[in-house]
């Protein structure tokens, strides 16, 4: 690929700078640094962006950035006081702003006798998020750390295959690029995949680190990256943790992805999973209309795809948002419809973790059906033991169950597969539940209060918030915590908290009215 702007041309595949017809000397890095920023023109590329893709991961200082950036921008008869073609926003990263023209490079005359591979067909997109996992580089001399490599990617392979919503690559095709150079976008196009994730395995010493990104396909776009490091004696248990840490970080990452792609496409042109995606989005802005909203889009997905088993289980969480909020206008009645859309997304999902987990915990709030449940989210979880949501929701059940004691290793998994998940609010408010019935009210007001730092409206965690602080003597705190209860839930008393927190064991109920009560939640 050429690019051109202003008088310059970027060849990528002769990896050369042009200027008129003179070339211009440019270090590599400098090279790849102004490709990556005139590749991702379109958004803002962050420091970490940069040093993902120009040092693979590696840790440098902001002064050699600074150098590369200077570099770049030098080539191109750029400063950074002009930034007329390389701009800096602080705190946020860089830009290449230029006007930009691109085409594909011209077979050079001293290679035209050369035998040209033929370019492979590409390959239609599946109708839901696609990956391939490259084969890591190995950037160490030792050979031994070949096979290790290689087992980190047919172990991320598999785990990401357990995922039912995403397509994956088979390990012999993605393997088929193992020692080539390639480009991204045209790996995703003989795949097929939207997504593609690379990495490198480097020995030093006694330690080992291994580096991986998540890159758009189409775009080029670096959406992840992550490092490990570990000892090489323990090199099985790294090689586990490699493989959980990265499936937790990505699968979030590219469920967010695509709903920002299906909230862009035309609604005549959506399909089954687009409304799904749709939903998603709509279920997790927390107001009534929004609600009402997921739900229809949950149900259209249902009406496309009679099969689509998550489908049910979400539409029947939004009945749960309805009950907690006490929007439901007719209780009995979309009480039921809620439990016949949570038994049909676990029938229908037998070996699907996120229609069991999510019609299992339907099951739970809604008709107390507990043991159900629990079995449920078990099975999920033997079917794919990478699903974060699995875990979280399986606390929330043993909660409820009256099993705090069982629910702290169900959150902790879910908040060690995935760190850095939006929905972590609901892990730490789990949490501040397993502490509040151990009698930790400091502790639980603080899981309470991380819960809220990333959603203020959880009804839940405002609650365990007043109620900890309260037995703890703190009324100030509390009091303010029921004042907020009451701005997201009018109507909340203690005589219908019943249909805020469905607890089995009357002690657990009657533990947190007392501290609500104390803390001043009318009867």
């Amino acid at each position: 690929m050429r690019y051109l702007f202003e008088d310059y041309t970027l060849d990528t595949d002769r990896r050369e700078l042009h200027r008129g017809g003179n070339a211009v000397s440019i270090t590599p890095q400098a090279f790849d640094l102004l490709d990556y920023l005139i590749r991702n023109r379109e958004r803002v590329v962050s420091k970490d962006d940069l040093i993902g893709v120009v040092w693979n991961g590696r840790i440098v200082s902001d002064a050699a950035l600074t150098t590369r950036i200077n570099g770049a921008r030098s080539a191109i008869g750029d400063t950074g006081e002009e930034q007329r073609l390389i701009k800096t926003l602080p705190r946020k990263g860089f830009r290449f702003v230029g006007v930009v023209r691109e085409e594909q490079a011209s077979t050079s005359v001293a290679a035209a006798d050369a035998p040209i591979e033929p370019r492979k067909p590409s390959l239609a997109l599946p109708d839901k998020p696609s990956i391939a996992v490259l084969p890591f580089q190995n950037l160490s001399a030792d050979p031994e750390q070949e096979y290790f490599a290689d087992g980190v990617v047919e172990d991320i392979t598999m785990a990401l295959s357990l995922f039912r919503w995403l397509f994956v690559i088979a390990r012999n095709s993605s393997f088929t690029y193992k020692g080539r150079p390639v480009d991204v976008k045209q790996v995703s196009r003989e795949l097929g995949v939207r997504y593609v994730l690379e990495g490198s395995v480097r020995k030093a010493g006694s330690r080992i680190r291994i580096a991986g990104q998540l890159i758009d396909g189409e775009t080029g776009a670096n959406l992840w990256a992550g490092r490990f490091d570990g000892a090489l004696e323990n090199i099985f248990d790294l090689q586990d943790h490699v493989t959980s840490s990265v499936v937790g970080a990505i699968a979030p990452m590219l469920q967010r992805e695509e709903i920002k792609r299906a909230r862009r496409k035309p609604t005549e042109n959506l399909g089954a999973y687009d409304y799904y995606l749709r939903g998603l989005a709509s279920a997790r802005r927390w107001t009534r209309d929004a609600n009402n909203e997921a739900l229809q889009l949950f149900r259209r997905a249902i009406q496309l795809d009679p099969g689509l088993a998550c489908a049910y289980g979400m539409a029947g969480w939004c009945y749960i948002q309805r009950k907690a909020r006490r929007w439901m206008i007719d209780q009995v009645q979309e009480s039921s419809e809620a439990t016949r859309l949570a038994w049909k997304a676990v029938h229908l999902g037998a070996d699907d973790p996120v229609a069991l987990c999510m019609g299992a915990y339907v099951l739970a709030f809604i008709t107390h059906e507990f043991d159900d449940a629990i079995a449920f989210v078990d099975r999920g979880l033997a079917i794919n033991p990478n699903s974060a949501l699995a875990w979280n929701l399986g606390a929330w059940i043993r909660i409820f169950r009256g099993e705090p004691d069982l629910a702290i290793d169900y959150a902790a998994r879910a908040m060690r597969l995935s760190p850095l998940d939006p929905s972590l609010y609901t892990v730490n408010g789990a949490l501040a539940y397993i502490h509040f019935f151990a009698g930790h009210y400091d502790m639980a007001s603080s899981s309470a209060e991380k819960s809220l730092r990333d959603n203020p409206d959880f009804l839940l965690a405002i609650c365990v918030f007043a109620a900890s602080n309260a037995l703890a003597g703190r009324l100030a705190p509390a009091r303010k915590g029921i004042a907020r209860a009451r701005e997201c839930n009018s109507d909340l008393r203690i005589s219908n908290l019943g249909d805020l927190a469905p607890f089995r064991r009357a002690e657990d109920m009657a533990h947190v009215i007392k501290g609500l009560r104390k803390a001043g939640l009318p009867e």
